[in-house]
Protein backbone atom coordinates (compact mmCIF):
# COMPACT_ATOMS: atom_id res chain seq x y z
CA UNK A 1 0.00 0.00 0.00
CA UNK A 2 1.30 3.10 -0.94
CA UNK A 3 0.36 7.29 -0.21
CA UNK A 4 -0.44 9.34 -3.06
CA UNK A 5 -0.29 13.31 -1.61
CA UNK A 6 -2.83 15.30 -2.78
CA UNK A 7 -2.60 19.56 -0.66
CA UNK A 8 -2.43 18.04 3.04
CA UNK A 9 -3.92 15.28 2.52
CA UNK A 10 -2.53 11.68 1.74
CA UNK A 11 -4.68 8.92 0.28
CA UNK A 12 -3.88 5.48 0.65
CA UNK A 13 -3.69 3.75 -3.35
CA UNK A 14 -2.58 0.31 -4.74
CA UNK A 15 -1.31 -0.13 -7.68
CA UNK A 16 -2.09 -3.38 -9.52
CA UNK A 17 -0.63 -4.42 -13.24
CA UNK A 18 -2.83 -6.78 -15.20
CA UNK A 19 -2.12 -8.31 -18.77
CA UNK A 20 -5.34 -8.06 -19.21
CA UNK A 21 -5.67 -4.26 -19.34
CA UNK A 22 -5.39 -2.36 -22.21
CA UNK A 23 -5.32 1.38 -20.67
CA UNK A 24 -5.24 2.18 -17.27
CA UNK A 25 -8.26 2.41 -14.62
CA UNK A 26 -8.82 4.09 -11.24
CA UNK A 27 -11.65 2.92 -8.62
CA UNK A 28 -12.05 4.55 -5.43
CA UNK A 29 -13.38 3.83 -1.97
CA UNK A 30 -13.51 6.74 0.72
CA UNK A 31 -10.80 5.65 2.23
CA UNK A 32 -8.57 4.71 -0.64
CA UNK A 33 -8.37 4.36 -4.52
CA UNK A 34 -6.75 1.30 -6.99
CA UNK A 35 -4.68 2.37 -9.64
CA UNK A 36 -5.18 -0.76 -12.59
CA UNK A 37 -2.47 -0.34 -15.14
CA UNK A 38 -1.61 -2.80 -18.39
CA UNK A 39 1.74 -4.99 -17.25
CA UNK A 40 4.19 -2.90 -19.31
CA UNK A 41 3.20 0.43 -17.58
CA UNK A 42 6.22 2.49 -16.64
CA UNK A 43 6.60 4.73 -13.78
CA UNK A 44 6.18 7.71 -16.04
CA UNK A 45 3.29 6.56 -17.74
CA UNK A 46 2.15 5.85 -13.81
CA UNK A 47 3.09 9.06 -12.38
CA UNK A 48 1.23 10.61 -15.57
CA UNK A 49 -1.87 9.59 -14.85
CA UNK A 50 -1.90 9.69 -11.36
CA UNK A 51 -1.20 13.63 -11.97
CA UNK A 52 -3.89 13.84 -15.19
CA UNK A 53 -6.47 12.49 -12.45
CA UNK A 54 -5.37 14.61 -9.72
CA UNK A 55 -8.54 16.75 -9.21
CA UNK A 56 -10.91 13.99 -9.81
CA UNK A 57 -9.46 11.51 -7.37
CA UNK A 58 -9.23 14.34 -4.68
CA UNK A 59 -12.92 14.61 -5.73
CA UNK A 60 -14.15 11.17 -5.73
CA UNK A 61 -12.47 10.31 -2.54
CA UNK A 62 -14.06 12.96 -0.90
CA UNK A 63 -17.69 12.90 -2.52
CA UNK A 64 -17.61 9.04 -1.17
CA UNK A 65 -16.11 10.05 2.26
CA UNK A 66 -19.54 11.92 2.72
CA UNK A 67 -21.65 9.28 1.13
CA UNK A 68 -19.90 6.78 3.87
CA UNK A 69 -21.55 9.09 6.69
CA UNK A 70 -24.80 8.46 5.47
CA UNK A 71 -24.51 4.66 5.86
CA UNK A 72 -26.88 3.02 8.12
CA UNK A 73 -25.50 2.57 11.56
CA UNK A 74 -26.66 -0.19 13.98
CA UNK A 75 -26.26 0.34 17.72
CA UNK A 76 -27.33 -3.26 18.65
CA UNK A 77 -28.97 -5.82 17.07
CA UNK A 78 -32.20 -5.15 19.03
CA UNK A 79 -36.08 -5.56 17.88
CA UNK A 80 -36.97 -2.82 16.24
CA UNK A 81 -33.27 -1.75 14.58
CA UNK A 82 -33.15 -2.16 11.29
CA UNK A 83 -30.69 -2.79 8.29
CA UNK A 84 -30.66 -2.30 4.51
CA UNK A 85 -32.03 -5.23 2.36
CA UNK A 86 -32.38 -5.56 -1.22
CA UNK A 87 -32.62 -1.54 -1.26
CA UNK A 88 -34.99 -1.25 1.33
CA UNK A 89 -34.79 -0.81 5.49
CA UNK A 90 -35.83 -3.57 7.12
CA UNK A 91 -36.65 -4.41 10.28
CA UNK A 92 -35.24 -7.17 13.06
CA UNK A 93 -37.50 -9.12 15.52
CA UNK A 94 -35.43 -11.28 17.68
CA UNK A 95 -36.98 -13.63 20.10
CA UNK A 96 -35.10 -15.45 22.41
CA UNK A 97 -35.54 -19.58 22.59
CA UNK A 98 -34.42 -22.58 23.99
CA UNK A 99 -31.99 -23.36 20.67
CA UNK A 100 -28.14 -23.81 20.94
CA UNK A 101 -27.59 -21.26 17.54
CA UNK A 102 -28.80 -18.18 15.99
CA UNK A 103 -31.42 -18.96 13.68
CA UNK A 104 -32.22 -16.24 10.64
CA UNK A 105 -35.18 -16.24 8.44
CA UNK A 106 -37.31 -13.51 6.66
CA UNK A 107 -41.05 -12.87 6.39
CA UNK A 108 -41.05 -9.23 5.74
CA UNK A 109 -38.67 -8.38 7.62
CA UNK A 110 -35.44 -10.47 9.40
CA UNK A 111 -36.90 -12.90 12.14
CA UNK A 112 -34.00 -13.96 14.40
CA UNK A 113 -34.13 -16.74 17.15
CA UNK A 114 -31.37 -16.22 19.70
CA UNK A 115 -30.11 -18.89 21.87
CA UNK A 116 -31.42 -17.73 25.78
CA UNK A 117 -28.38 -18.42 27.16
CA UNK A 118 -26.61 -15.53 25.52
CA UNK A 119 -25.12 -13.01 27.54
CA UNK A 120 -26.50 -9.50 26.87
CA UNK A 121 -22.16 -8.67 25.95
CA UNK A 122 -21.66 -11.16 23.52
CA UNK A 123 -25.26 -11.14 21.61
CA UNK A 124 -24.46 -8.65 19.33
CA UNK A 125 -21.83 -9.99 17.87
CA UNK A 126 -23.38 -13.59 17.43
CA UNK A 127 -26.11 -12.23 16.06
CA UNK A 128 -24.26 -10.05 13.41
CA UNK A 129 -21.99 -12.59 12.53
CA UNK A 130 -25.31 -15.12 11.88
CA UNK A 131 -27.06 -12.61 9.71
CA UNK A 132 -23.85 -11.98 7.70
CA UNK A 133 -23.96 -15.69 6.95
CA UNK A 134 -27.71 -15.95 6.29
CA UNK A 135 -27.03 -12.91 3.55
CA UNK A 136 -23.85 -14.09 2.18
CA UNK A 137 -26.25 -17.15 1.35
CA UNK A 138 -29.16 -15.77 -0.13
CA UNK A 139 -26.57 -13.57 -2.34
CA UNK A 140 -24.91 -16.93 -3.19
CA UNK A 141 -28.50 -18.42 -4.41
CA UNK A 142 -29.68 -15.22 -5.78
CA UNK A 143 -26.62 -15.21 -8.55
CA UNK A 144 -26.73 -18.87 -9.32
CA UNK A 145 -30.21 -18.32 -10.29
CA UNK A 146 -29.23 -15.44 -12.76
CA UNK A 147 -26.36 -17.12 -14.19
CA UNK A 148 -28.90 -20.60 -15.06
CA UNK A 149 -31.41 -17.67 -16.26
CA UNK A 150 -28.98 -15.92 -18.84
CA UNK A 151 -25.85 -18.24 -19.13
CA UNK A 152 -26.76 -20.52 -21.33
CA UNK A 153 -28.88 -18.72 -23.96
CA UNK A 154 -26.10 -15.86 -24.47
CA UNK A 155 -23.22 -18.64 -24.47
CA UNK A 156 -22.22 -17.37 -21.04
CA UNK A 157 -20.96 -20.56 -18.88
CA UNK A 158 -19.01 -19.64 -15.81
CA UNK A 159 -16.73 -21.96 -14.25
CA UNK A 160 -18.71 -20.86 -10.70
CA UNK A 161 -19.77 -17.89 -8.89
CA UNK A 162 -17.66 -17.14 -5.18
CA UNK A 163 -19.44 -14.11 -3.02
CA UNK A 164 -16.35 -12.22 -1.39
CA UNK A 165 -15.53 -9.63 0.76
CA UNK A 166 -14.34 -7.25 -1.97
CA UNK A 167 -12.98 -3.80 -0.72
CA UNK A 168 -12.66 -1.52 -4.43
CA UNK A 169 -14.50 -3.57 -6.57
CA UNK A 170 -18.48 -5.14 -7.15
CA UNK A 171 -17.59 -7.89 -9.31
CA UNK A 172 -14.73 -9.76 -11.31
CA UNK A 173 -14.35 -12.25 -13.55
CA UNK A 174 -11.06 -14.45 -13.83
CA UNK A 175 -8.83 -16.12 -16.33
CA UNK A 176 -10.56 -19.61 -14.85
CA UNK A 177 -14.18 -17.76 -16.02
CA UNK A 178 -14.53 -17.79 -12.17
CA UNK A 179 -16.81 -15.05 -11.28
CA UNK A 180 -16.63 -12.89 -7.73
CA UNK A 181 -19.04 -10.75 -6.35
CA UNK A 182 -18.89 -8.65 -3.44
CA UNK A 183 -21.28 -9.87 -0.94
CA UNK A 184 -22.90 -6.21 -0.30
CA UNK A 185 -24.73 -6.50 -3.38
CA UNK A 186 -27.06 -7.97 -1.27
CA UNK A 187 -28.56 -4.95 -0.17
CA UNK A 188 -29.01 -3.58 -3.23
CA UNK A 189 -32.91 -4.20 -5.44
CA UNK A 190 -32.69 -7.47 -6.99
CA UNK A 191 -32.29 -5.97 -10.08
CA UNK A 192 -29.23 -4.47 -9.33
CA UNK A 193 -27.67 -7.21 -8.40
CA UNK A 194 -29.08 -9.09 -11.71
CA UNK A 195 -27.00 -6.40 -13.20
CA UNK A 196 -23.38 -6.81 -11.65
CA UNK A 197 -23.62 -10.85 -12.19
CA UNK A 198 -24.43 -10.34 -16.11
CA UNK A 199 -21.45 -7.34 -15.72
CA UNK A 200 -19.47 -10.16 -14.86
CA UNK A 201 -20.69 -12.65 -17.37
CA UNK A 202 -19.97 -10.45 -20.35
CA UNK A 203 -16.47 -10.38 -19.29
CA UNK A 204 -16.58 -14.14 -19.90
CA UNK A 205 -16.74 -12.65 -23.41
CA UNK A 206 -14.86 -9.15 -23.38
CA UNK A 207 -12.24 -8.62 -21.50
CA UNK A 208 -12.33 -4.79 -21.18
CA UNK A 209 -15.17 -2.17 -21.31
CA UNK A 210 -15.16 -1.75 -24.97
CA UNK A 211 -18.35 -1.17 -26.96
CA UNK A 212 -18.55 -4.76 -27.57
CA UNK A 213 -18.71 -5.58 -24.18
CA UNK A 214 -21.63 -2.83 -23.57
CA UNK A 215 -23.28 -3.72 -26.45
CA UNK A 216 -23.60 -7.38 -24.96
CA UNK A 217 -24.72 -6.57 -21.56
CA UNK A 218 -27.44 -4.21 -22.99
CA UNK A 219 -28.74 -7.50 -25.19
CA UNK A 220 -28.94 -9.34 -21.58
CA UNK A 221 -30.28 -6.95 -19.86
CA UNK A 222 -32.37 -3.81 -22.32
CA UNK A 223 -32.37 -1.69 -19.10
CA UNK A 224 -29.03 -1.98 -17.71
CA UNK A 225 -27.95 1.94 -17.57
CA UNK A 226 -31.16 2.45 -15.04
CA UNK A 227 -29.94 -0.27 -12.58
CA UNK A 228 -25.93 0.72 -12.95
CA UNK A 229 -27.17 4.16 -12.28
CA UNK A 230 -29.03 3.09 -9.09
CA UNK A 231 -26.05 1.41 -8.06
CA UNK A 232 -23.42 4.45 -8.83
CA UNK A 233 -25.97 6.46 -6.85
CA UNK A 234 -27.26 4.44 -3.61
CA UNK A 235 -23.96 2.78 -2.78
CA UNK A 236 -23.51 4.20 0.64
CA UNK A 237 -27.16 2.13 1.25
CA UNK A 238 -25.04 -1.52 0.78
CA UNK A 239 -24.28 -2.23 4.22
CA UNK A 240 -24.17 -1.41 8.19
CA UNK A 241 -22.07 0.46 10.56
CA UNK A 242 -22.00 -1.27 13.49
CA UNK A 243 -21.23 1.45 16.29
CA UNK A 244 -19.88 0.55 19.48
CA UNK A 245 -21.37 2.03 22.63
CA UNK A 246 -19.54 4.86 24.09
CA UNK A 247 -17.94 4.34 27.95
Amino acid sequence: MAFYRIGEQQIEYTLRRSPNARKASLSVTPQSFELLVPEGATDEQINAVLERRRAWIFETVQHMQERAKAQTRVYQFVTGAKIPYRGRMTRLAIEPFDGSLVEVSFRNGFQIRKPSYLPPGSSDTIIESALRLWLKRRMRDDARDFVRRHGERHGLKPRGVQIKDQKHIWGSCGQDRQINLNWHLIFAPKPVLEYAVVHEMCHLKHRNHEPEFWNLVGRVLPDWETRKDWLDKNEHMLGWEKVEPSV
